[in-house]
């Protein structure tokens, strides 16, 4: 054994010790609370989709001509596919539900405030790109409400001033759905966005060794200063055991509730209902309440808006004097999100 760890020593010259000084980074006590390691859940499942991407990946033939069939092959044939086909479905509905949490975790504890906006804005990019990753896994199905989601998408992208023709080109690849299409979204769902999210990723790491985390203190907690603990293995820990608990209740969901195959997509055909997925409920009932210009502008006027907000609340605070306006503009919007979610999903279609 000596002569192995001699010959790993001289060729990979990282110490034990050294290897401890990497990685056990003095972590808040707050982050003892699970529901404060919210960062950590969404990067498990996000290992947790590629895995299980690649292997549904093997089967899926991204044509109109052949892709419904695969998917029913996946479904109904394949070993095990029923359930990798279910992990992979709500392992993506749990990420965008951890996602959206873990933003609303740094909104309203402001976590996005100096030094820390440029991570807030990458958390943002993070964020429409987990959406734009749940939609084109939605429309590769060729289902009819899959196919008929991704038209009406499209179509709304067309709306968008200046550049709406080339975010509807991107998105399918012409003036209407065509051979093309389903490609395109299988090349940006299964590389595009999961190769962004990455770098994303990277950078975003990087960014919270580089400022730590931001240190919430506590009533129950002894001490004037913030209390800390090690990272390994107090705080591995615990990521342990939210992926262990993540695992089985993603495993119980999957064989419990079965994803299921639709109709296959027709063209010809339009169906009475048209419903995406329940992560662009409020989407969809914001476009049904105003017309398609209004809808599709202040949207993009929100969206920027949240982008930019570490500024826009630096601003708020400064001229209103209230250190907590950003809190109850979020209550607002959160209540107001889930107002109108559950508005359409109620709503007669």
């Amino acid at each position: 054994m000596s002569a192995i760890s001699r010959w790993f020593a001289e060729r990979v010259p990282i110490s034990g010790d050294r290897l401890r000084e990497l990685t056990n980074e003095p972590v808040p006590n707050h982050l003892k609370r699970w529901w404060f390691c919210l960062g950590g859940t969404p990067a498990y499942l996000f290992v947790v989709q590629i895995a299980t991407g690649i292997l549904l990946a093997f089967y899926y033939q991204p044509s109109p001509a052949s892709a419904y069939e695969s998917v029913r092959y996946i479904t109904e044939e394949a070993a095990y596919g029923w359930f990798l086909r279910g992990l992979h479905k709500w392992g993506a509905t749990f990420m965008v539900a951890a996602v959206v949490l873990h933003q609303m975790r740094v909104y309203f504890t402001g976590a996005y405030r100096r030094p820390r906006e440029v991570n807030w804005l990458i958390g943002m990019a993070l964020l429409m790109c987990t959406l734009m990753v749940g939609f084109t896994g939605y429309s590769l199905v060729f289902e009819q409400l899959s196919f008929w989601g991704a038209t009406v998408a499209a179509n709304i992208s067309n709306q968008v001033p200046l550049v709406g023709g080339f975010l509807k080109e991107l998105l399918i690849g012409g003036d209407s759905y065509n051979e093309r299409t389903l490609s395109r979204l299988f090349i940006l769902h299964a590389a595009v966005l999961p190769a962004a999210m990455m770098l994303l990723l990277f950078i975003h790491i990087t960014f919270i060794r580089l400022h730590g985390v931001t240190e919430l203190k506590f009533e129950d907690e002894d001490g004037d200063g913030a209390q800390h603990f090690n990272f390994f293995p107090d705080h591995f820990y615990t990521e342990l055991t939210i992926g262990l608990v993540l695992m089985l209740l993603l495993s119980f969901m999957a064989t419990v509730f079965q994803v299921e195959l639709g109709q296959k997509a027709d063209p010809l055909t339009t169906p009475e209902i048209i419903k995406p997925e329940w992560f662009f409920y409020v989407t969809f009932r914001w476009l049904k309440m105003f017309s398609a210009t209004f809808a599709v502008l202040s949207t993009g006027f929100i969206v920027g808006a949240m982008f930019v907000w570490p500024w826009i609340d630096g601003l708020l605070r400064k001229v209103t004097k209230k250190e907590e306006i950003s809190t109850y503009i979020g209550i607002v919007a959160v209540l107001l999100i889930i107002g109108l979610t559950i508005w359409e999903a109620a709503a007669p279609h």
